[in-house]
């Protein structure tokens, strides 16, 4: 019991130094003035430091030129700040012009890169990676193809060749066989000639007796 009493008595003064603090701070912080803070809280004590009269206001000419120098300073501190900022705007343009100008020249050098890297140069002209490729390709087939029909002329030419050699081997041949029963033939003639010669050689001798 006198543990419970005890937790709820500094519950409690916890409780009422944290409300005591949270007063005096506030109580301490900066009192409403012309001299401080915004121009809606300087208008705000404007208000209720002015007396009133029927429907109006009446207002100090102090606090009225003192009210309006700040309001004054205010403009004035805004028209530096708009111009500052509307100079970094144009500073920032500038940037993204020249950031802009600069990716794009980028962006050519790289469309430049890109065209050199697939383009050949064939014979002294510039040509595409795929235009070189076909013409390579059409170049080897016409290789092969006029290498075999330079084959298939040569197993021609050469069975022809072969064909007429045969032929003039056979024609040869022919040719000797002929000759040989021509030479046989002339050689008969010639031994019936004589001697039919040598048969009149002798009647002209038997008829002179």
């Amino acid at each position: 019991m006198k543990k419970f009493i005890t937790v709820l008595t500094f519950t409690f003064l916890l409780c009422f130094s944290t409300v005591a603090f949270g007063q005096a701070e506030a109580e301490s912080g900066p009192k409403p003035s012309l001299d401080n803070g915004t121009i809606e809280s300087q208008f705000d004590y404007l208000y209720r430091k002015s007396s009133s009269y029927q429907e109006y206001k009446v207002v100090k000419k102090t606090f009225y030129q003192k009210i309006k120098g700040n309001v004054l300073d205010s403009m004035q501190a805004l028209k530096k700040d708009l111009g500052d900022t509307k100079k970094l705007v144009e500073v920032q343009g500038n940037e993204i012009t020249s950031l802009k100008a600069d990716l794009q020249t980028t962006n050519d050098n790289l469309i430049s890169v890109t065209k050199e890297k697939d383009n050949i140069k064939f014979i002294g002209f510039p040509m595409t990676k795929s235009g070189y490729n076909s013409l390579l390709w059409t170049i080897i087939f016409s290789l092969v193809a006029l290498l075999l029909f330079f084959i298939f002329r040569f197993r021609s030419s050469n069975a022809i060749t072969v064909q007429a050699r045969d032929l003039l081997s056979d024609t040869e041949k022919e040719f000797e066989a002929y000759k040989a029963k021509a030479l046989e033939r002339e050689q008969k003639v010639r031994r019936e000639l004589q001697d039919e010669l040598n048969k009149q050689k002798y009647a002209d001798k038997k008829g002179k007796k």
